[in-house]
């Protein structure tokens, strides 16, 4: 009896390179809708002033902490099915797509009972009073009674984009993103619910991605991975393997966030609140700039897990590299297109008379900001990789290197010990972020060519 096999999963064990492109491309179209959705959501809410705009802050490292655990959990899912196709194991990719799946509501309701009760003086001990805490704490309970919700859905979609089934990981992420901005001008002010009914249009969207994930894998089942209890072989070592690369990536990502405020502390110091505004503008813009670099990682992680479950590392390294080229010559059209139009992208945030001031400077940082995705590629394609093989702690030393140290520590250098004034942030982060891209890359290459000498060797190694 021949094993059962999909498009994606063809497409994963093909040509790495056609791989890399089919894979990407619906990874970079769904996550740029969610971008999409991110700046909508807070245009809507920002009309219900100051206080609601408050409330979603307050929430906000909340559900960015949530989120992480639950992308990380996907993350760590995808790279164990994708390893275990490249290996033609179809038994053991089913049975972690099971535990994940268990994993994933152990998780969610593990947020809901224990954050719920806790919500309020959470809030309340970070020193918010009035309106805004009343309001944040009616709009956070909305979300974390669909904690499990949010996690599924990560779970889900990283099983699929594990499987190479990036067109549906793509529509599900449009589904919801969509959905929910179409949802949000109707729930806050058609149906007059304000604040929280920004929280009703984000559940609602999820529960109706929820549903179509929930189709695919349990009521069509024309996924690769099969999904049932009673085929779930409890296994330590699965549990293992997924922990080590969806914990890594969770904390990668809390870094990050971590990361923001120290720049933002730094920025403050360099220019005060003039700084962090030309800070804040110019960072989003440089954000829209890094999503095809998210959905190239992605991509990467799935395919480069698949040729090392496979034991091709000749298919590994075509991957890895070609991922790293095509993202680097995107970002390079990307950077271009920001320094030739700043002027033009400066006026979406300086438009109001009062936003002058600062527009000379936001210019000059649009020209120079930006020009660190360039070279972040090559530190990214790594981390990627290495989450692919399942070494998601070298993933997460790399990404705390990069943010936390590299760019965080250069730009506090170039504010203190020079006379750069907000200059001297922006050419902190790009200097820093190319060390730890060239750092990076060279490990990552390190660690492909140990992989030659060791399956040369031997071919008898037993994967995770």
């Amino acid at each position: 009896m021949s094993e059962k096999t999909t498009k994606g999963v063809q497409i994963l064990r093909g040509n790495p390179k056609k791989a890399i492109i089919k894979l990407s491309i619906p990874m970079m179209i769904g996550m740029s809708v969610q971008t999409v959705y991110n700046l909508a959501d807070g245009i809507w809410v920002s009309g219900l002033g100051p206080n609601a705009l408050a409330a979603v802050g307050l929430f906000f490292p909340v559900f960015m902490g949530i989120i992480s655990l639950a992308s990380g959990l996907g993350i760590g899912a995808s790279s164990a099915i994708a390893r275990r196709i490249g290996a033609r194991d179809k038994e053991g990719a089913d049975n972690v797509a099971i535990h994940s799946f268990i994993l994933s509501l152990l998780l969610g309701v593990t947020i809901t009972i224990t954050m719920l009760p806790t919500i309020d003086s959470l809030f309340r001990s970070m020193g918010a009073k009035g309106e805004a805490v009343e309001l944040a704490i009616e709009y956070s309970r909305v979300l974390l009674i669909g904690a499990f919700v949010i996690v599924f859905n990560n779970v889900g979609n990283g099983i699929l984009r594990g499987e190479g089934d990036a067109n549906r990981a793509m529509l599900a992420m449009v589904l919801g993103s969509g959905l929910n901005i179409v949802l949000d001008p109707i729930f806050i002010y058609t149906l007059g619910f304000g604040v929280v009914g920004a929280a009703y249009a984000t559940l609602l969207s999820m529960i109706v991605t929820f549903l179509f994930i929930a189709y695919w894998l349990f009521i069509k089942r024309d996924t690769y991975v099969d999904i049932t209890l009673r085929d779930f072989s409890p296994s330590r070592e699965i549990l293992k393997d997924i922990l080590r690369v969806g914990l890594p990536s969770s904390l990668s990502q809390l870094s990050m966030s971590i990361a923001m405020f120290f720049l933002n502390s730094v920025a403050i110091m360099a220019g005060g609140e003039r700084g962090i505004a030309v800070f804040t503008g110019t960072w989003r813009v440089t954000m829209l700039g890094i999503v095809p670099i998210l959905g190239m990682a992605a991509a990467t992680t799935a395919v480069t897990g698949a040729a090392y479950g496979e034991r091709n590392i000749e298919k590994l390294e075509t991957a890895y590299l070609y991922a790293i080229k095509l993202a680097f010559l995107i970002e390079l059209g990307v950077v271009a297109f920001v320094i030739l139009f700043a002027p033009q992208v400066a006026y979406l945030f300086t438009y109001s008379e009062s936003a002058q001031a600062i527009k000379g400077e936001l210019i000059s940082a649009l020209r120079t900001l930006p020009i660190f995705l360039v070279l972040t590629p090559f530190g990214m394609m790594t981390s990627a990789m290495f989450q692919g093989i399942g070494e998601g702690e070298k993933s997460l030393v790399l990404t705390v290197f990069r943010t936390l140290i590299m760019q965080v520590g250069f730009a506090y250098l170039f504010v203190h010990y020079t006379s750069l004034g907000l200059k001297g942030v922006w050419l902190g982060i790009v200097i820093g972020n190319m060390v730890a891209a060239v750092t990076g890359f060279t490990w990552g290459r390190l660690r492909v060519r140990s992989f030659k000498r060791t399956f040369s060797e031997t071919k008898n190694i037993t994967l995770p």
